[in-house]
């Protein structure tokens, strides 16, 4: 039997360290971020069976990864707050969480509650494919259609796409495409947004009827009214 991979989003050393530990004497294998952009990634690189996610977290809050993940996938996550924070079981819910517990925790309780997600997640498909309009693309091949054509695209393009697709109806600054998409490390010239921009247009969106222009901010998907 394969085991069960599971990612911990964790920024405190000792705990993360503690729950790699006790989950790989489980017999879990465990992936490890220390911050929410980290998470996100290893999460679109991987396929992973539960997600352990602390909302206190750098680069990225735990809500927010929440939300993006829960966009993507029907992955099971539970949730890790601190005692002194908070929120409602119906709260961590609603950002898509499948149950939470709160620290300090017992490891016992912990598996105990890992163990009842995988019974009643036994059906469990994650969801590969995002659609808006006429576009799907596929996470898993990597994949774009315009209806039932296949269309080839970089792999900027792709992550440009993909990232205008999660965000649909959102108003993306120049500023969150590049530390999104190019990575906070990139000190290029913004105007390479535009040109790509203009590449995907040409190839998905000649019309401009799903990738907008928000003058003076950025750029937006989302259909016209």
């Amino acid at each position: 039997m394969l085991k069960k991979n599971i990612l911990i989003i964790e920024d405190d050393p000792k705990i993360r360290r503690y729950l790699e530990l006790e989950l790989v004497h489980e017999g879990y294998k465990v992936d490890l971020a220390e911050d929410g952009q980290i998470g996100l990634e290893l999460f679109r690189e991987n396929n992973y069976s539960l997600i352990l996610l602390d909302l206190m977290i750098p680069q990225m809050s735990g809500e927010d990864v929440c939300k993006v993940i829960r966009t993507e996938s029907n992955i099971p996550i539970i949730v890790l707050t601190a005692k002194d924070e908070i929120f409602s079981k119906i709260t961590l819910l609603d950002l898509g969480a499948d149950d939470y517990i709160t620290k300090p925790f017992v490891i016992d309780e912990l598996l105990a509650r890992m163990r009842v997600i995988f019974r009643n997640k036994q059906t469990f498909i994650d969801k590969k494919i995002i659609k808006f309009g006429n576009l799907s693309l596929n996470l898993s091949t990597k994949e774009v259609f315009l209806d039932s054509t296949p269309i080839t695209l970089t792999k900027t393009e792709y992550n440009l796409l993909h990232y205008l697709m999660i965000n649909k109806n959102l108003v993306l600054t120049r500023e969150n495409i590049l530390e999104n998409v190019w990575g906070y490390d990139y000190f290029g010239d913004g105007k390479i947004i535009d040109m790509y921009i203009k590449a995907l247009r040409k190839k998905l969106d000649p019309d401009s009827k799903y990738i907008k222009t928000i003058r003076g901010f950025g750029y937006s998907l989302k259909k016209e009214d």
